[in-house]
């Protein structure tokens, strides 16, 4: 894995998060490049004073070279992913770059005013991006710039409207690198957020909402529905829905283990407030639901030790198929695990994660199957 990262004059070590991960993917991409060459570009003829917004970098390679190359700047940091905050992080450490001026604010806080320049990635999520477009209508005044990087073959007509509709007229550079950035003229307009979707699972009687950057947006996916119709009968205390997304499944386990406490984690902060709007909502015990914004169980209090870990892993990073992601929280669920609790997950057939349970529990069992996905457990 490369972990040198040079750009605009500025040489830095820069690793994913968590360092440990085991991934040949690094901390950066072509079009952070893009970016920080443009803003290195017209910086001659527009001094940067601050702020400067970037919005969803995702380990922090924008900010670590912006922060090496113009260190009195102060910076305005938003992302959704708890991995990216604490990549960021991490980074700037490593590089012996001071965090003071730097902000850091979730992707449903109000920025606190109006910055001098903002850099964005382009996300996957289409949904989450017109809801980031929105907000900065709501804070950029008319003719100030947004730059968008992105690969070029993400960009279309379509994507050019979507941003004309919700903050202001854009256009696309020449592609560099197979990269390209999206100037945006803010008009000045300021538009309402997108509101949560909201939808009802009448099969197990439970109303669901989702911010914009919560997976399965309005309807339970396929992956969910068989864990559900699988979960393992056993009077639980302690339970942990690893990745819970809008929380369906660690609702559907407070349904079924009436004792047990459940605690949701996501690496998304929308997960989170999604999976506690969703709790409150339905009505449950406000004592028994706990929600943890983190990467995996790394930061979860030390107290916190389940008979039951519920898991339907992702095996996508922003734009990188990987499955380390996967790894991680199976190691992360058996260090939580007490001596003999379950870790019960999900996922495609074609993953093999059976191989990665048994290595590291020592023993897996197929508990249900479909033509696409398999039910694994395991015993600690």
């Amino acid at each position: 894995m490369t972990t040198q990262f040079s750009a605009t004059g500025v040489e830095l070590d820069l690793h994913r998060y968590p360092q440990t991960q085991i991934s040949n993917l690094q901390a950066w991409d072509a079009a952070d490049e893009h970016l920080l060459k443009w803003l290195d570009e017209h910086t001659d003829t527009q001094p940067l004073t601050g702020p400067l917004c970037l919005i969803n970098d995702s380990f922090g390679a924008l900010t670590c070279v912006i922060r090496a190359k113009w260190p009195t700047v102060p910076l305005w940091l938003e992302t959704d992913a708890r991995t990216s905050l604490l990549g960021c992080q991490q980074n700037l450490q490593r590089n012996q770059l001071s965090t003071d001026g730097i902000q850091w604010y979730n992707s449903r806080e109000i920025l606190p005013g109006t910055p001098q320049q903002v850099l964005m990635k382009l996300p996957k999520n289409l949904a989450y991006f017109a809801h980031q477009l929105s907000r900065l209508s709501a804070v950029l005044p008319q003719g100030s710039q947004l730059l968008i990087g992105a690969k070029a073959k993400s960009i279309n007509q379509s994507l050019l409207s979507l941003i004309a509709k919700h903050l202001g007229a854009a256009s696309a550079s020449l592609a560099w690198k197979k990269t390209r950035i999206i100037t945006v003229i803010a008009d000045g307009k300021s538009r309402p957020e997108p509101a949560p979707l909201h939808w009802n699972v009448p099969e197990l009687n439970l109303t669901l909402s989702n911010l914009s950057n919560v997976f399965a947006a309005n309807k339970l996916d396929i992956g969910a529905r068989i864990m559900l119709d699988n979960l393992p009968v056993d009077e639980f205390q302690q339970v942990i829905d690893l990745g819970c997304g809008n929380g369906i499944l660690g609702l559907r386990a407070a349904q079924l283990y009436p004792k047990a406490s459940i605690h949701f984690v996501d690496d998304s902060e929308m997960a989170i407030a999604s999976a506690r709007f969703n709790w409150q909502t339905n009505g449950f015990e406000p004592e028994r639901g706990h929600f943890h914004w983190d990467d995996c169980l790394t930061n979860l209090d030390a107290g916190v030790q389940a008979d039951l870990v519920l898991c339907n892993p992702p095996f996508h990073q922003g734009e990188a198929i990987t499955d380390h992601i996967a790894w991680q929280m199976f190691n992360d669920a058996r260090k939580r695990l007490k001596p003999g609790g379950l870790l019960h997950i999900v996922g495609n057939r074609h993953l093999g994660y059976h191989i990665k349970l048994k290595r590291l529990f020592g023993n897996c069992k197929t508990v249900a199957s479909n033509g696409k996905f398999v039910i694994l457990q395991s015993v600690k």
